[in-house]
């Protein structure tokens, strides 16, 4: 087994060190080269690994069906509503009022963004 051993000022590795080029004509013969390197309290010294992936097709075995196709266009109206009101300057100082009022109390969302998908969502389901 190949063993992955990083210089000392290095404590950590995580991602891709190459990435496959998808645009390219031979983006099936390139292999992505993924490293992790870890210490933690828990693992051995050889807590460095290696990966290479290739370029993985994977296809839809069904077609999109009606209920789904809708799922996602109200998922994209939702998307670009949101993204909307975030720009929509008459109404992001009342948003984030309203955000942090309703932020620490118990089930309340923990993001802005978060909430402005569940405004945005209620208004569009009316």
């Amino acid at each position: 087994m190949a063993k992955v051993e990083y210089a000392d000022a290095i404590k950590t590795v995580s991602g891709a060190l190459t990435k496959i080029n998808k645009k390219s004509e031979h983006a099936a013969d390139q292999k992505m080269v993924l490293a992790t390197h870890r210490k933690a309290p828990t693992t051995s010294n050889a807590c460095s690994r290696l990966y290479l992936r290739g370029l993985s097709a994977v296809t839809r075995s069904t077609p999109v069906t009606a209920d789904e196709r809708a799922q996602r266009e109200h998922f994209a109206a939702i998307s670009r509503a949101v993204a909307l009101r975030k720009q929509d300057l008459a109404k992001v100082a009342t948003d984030l009022a309203a955000f942090n009022a309703q932020k620490d109390t118990a089930g309340g969302y923990k993001t802005l963004k978060q909430y402005l998908w569940h405004v945005v969502s209620d208004e569009l389901n009316g």
